[in-house]
């Protein structure tokens, strides 16, 4: 092969005249000042992307900090919460049952006077002003008891312990009777009816 070296400055009239295998020589004659301001040029831009590579890190870092910081307050924040409902829980029935010593007191001082006493009259009046006192506790704390006589038989509310026949057609799926009361809490069966259904 004859490769023949042609440089950019010579003066080529007619391409077609040019070898097939001609290597043309860059311009040689380019100034040390070039090359340095060439070198120049490629350590700027290493050292904008160094630059830039540092900042991107100290953002990553950042973001890994408050990240971690976020995570350990959703943990403290979920332990705390489980704690206040473990306490509330266990609170809540510590409430209820305060709220029903008074009433066993007043039990205690009626069975002690029983003893003494032999007249039921008295005895019973006792007996109705605890019960009235029971029930006004449960009224304040939201229990209330179902008055199902005479009404539709719901299963959400009433549990069907017997089924009586009934000549009136008016009175099938009805309650006839109620054999153990129900109580609801705020709205919520807390105990069903048990009772009896005309069939």
């Amino acid at each position: 092969m004859n490769d023949k070296n042609i440089n950019s400055e010579d003066k080529i009239t007619n391409p077609e005249e040019m070898p097939e295998d001609a290597v043309i020589l860059e311009d040689v004659n380019s100034t040390p000042a070039d090359n340095e301001e060439a070198e120049q040029e490629v350590a700027e831009g290493i050292d904008s992307l160094a630059e830039e590579n540092e900042k991107l890190k100290a953002e990553v870092e950042k973001e890994k900090k408050e990240y971690l910081f976020l995570m350990a307050e959703f943990d403290n924040f979920r332990k705390r919460t489980l704690k206040e409902k473990s306490e509330l829980i266990k609170n809540a029935a510590e409430s209820a049952f305060k709220g029903l010593l008074p009433i066993v007191d007043d039990f205690e001082r009626a069975i002690k006077a029983s003893e003494n006493s032999d007249e039921a009259s008295s005895i019973k009046e006792g007996m109705e002003l605890i019960y009235k006192k029971l029930k006004k506790y449960m009224e304040q704390n939201g229990v209330k008891e179902m008055d199902p006589e005479d009404r539709e038989f719901d299963a959400d509310k009433h549990e069907a312990i017997s089924a009586v026949p009934v000549p009136d057609e008016a009175m099938k799926g009805k309650i006839l009777d109620t054999v153990e009361k129900g109580y609801t809490i705020n709205d919520k069966v807390l105990r069903h009816a048990k009772v009896v259904v005309g069939q």
